[in-house]
């Protein structure tokens, strides 16, 4: 498994160079291709009634690639375009122009964005796709060279897991973080040696160290505080929607895209 075709995301704003950069990084690293999707929330009106591109959206996509191009030179790219900005158009295309990537880069909302405030969390959840999700501020020069992972030994954190082996597998450095425990069944039957270290091992990565943290700050906070100790450049974790029962399962996959302090590779 490689990250072969790379989708970023442009919205025409301040935060653009630092997601192209990202992108451009992982296909110097891994190899393939780069393509850069410009898609928009729409403002004028007018245009978001008749679902045609403004003068204004027509701009900002031809600015956004001459940038995408300039800063992708030298590398196999390719700029793709919405047709308009609706809204919902948007959020259900760059959806499906995932699925057609190994991974997507995105980027945090913050006031100003150009993008609908759910669209990094819609992407996750509904493109099937891992989703590298960049901070509103900072600089990423290097994302994925000391890795924490999030595991719970659930679905989401077990396709998370799995999706981040690319970066796994060139890091310098992988914590794996628990937060529960999983106790044997108490049968007094032997039960297999479920260990994700042990799988981890047989990919050739070496996990620095596995921690047991407790709840007292929750597991979110927790969780970023940890990284941010250990100087982790990329946090990998499942992404739960809160469609699913219980009600607000998701809300943790919702407090990290609005509180991350650094990239954080999302699966659902």
């Amino acid at each position: 498994m490689s990250y072969r075709d790379i989708l970023v995301h442009l919205d025409g704003g301040d935060r653009d160079p630092q997601r192209i950069a990202v992108g451009a990084s992982l296909v110097r690293r891994f190899g393939g291709r780069l393509t850069g999707l410009f898609a928009r929330q729409e403002r004028y009106a007018p245009s978001i009634v008749a679902q045609r591109a403004s003068e204004a959206f027509e701009a900002a996509a031809a600015e956004s690639e001459k940038q995408f191009t300039a800063m992708a030179a030298g590398l196999p790219a390719r700029f793709w375009r919405l047709s308009h900005g609706e809204a919902g158009h948007v959020l259900a295309e760059v959806s499906v122009c995932a699925r057609l990537a190994d991974l997507v880069v995105l980027g945090q909302h913050h006031d100003g964005k150009a993008a609908p405030p759910e669209l990094a969390e819609r992407v996750v959840l509904e493109s099937g796709r891992p989703c590298l999700i960049v901070p509103a501020v900072g600089e990423y020069p290097v994302v994925g060279d000391a890795v924490m992972i999030a595991w719970n030994g659930g679905r989401e954190s077990t396709r998370a897991l799995h999706d981040s082996l690319p970066f796994l597998e060139v890091a310098s450095s992988v914590e794996v973080v628990s937060v529960r425990q999983h106790p044997n069944s108490g049968t007094g039957v032997p039960v297999p040696p479920l260990s994700i270290l042990d799988h981890l091992a047989t990919h050739g990565i070496r996990v620095n160290r596995e921690v047991l943290a407790a709840e007292d700050i929750g597991i979110m906070d927790l969780l970023l505080s940890r990284a941010c100790d250990q100087g982790s450049d990329l946090l990998v974790m499942g992404a739960h929607s809160t469609k699913t029962l219980p009600f607000r399962k998701g809300a943790g996959t919702r407090y990290v895209l609005e509180h991350m302090t650094l990239p954080v590779l999302m699966s659902h």
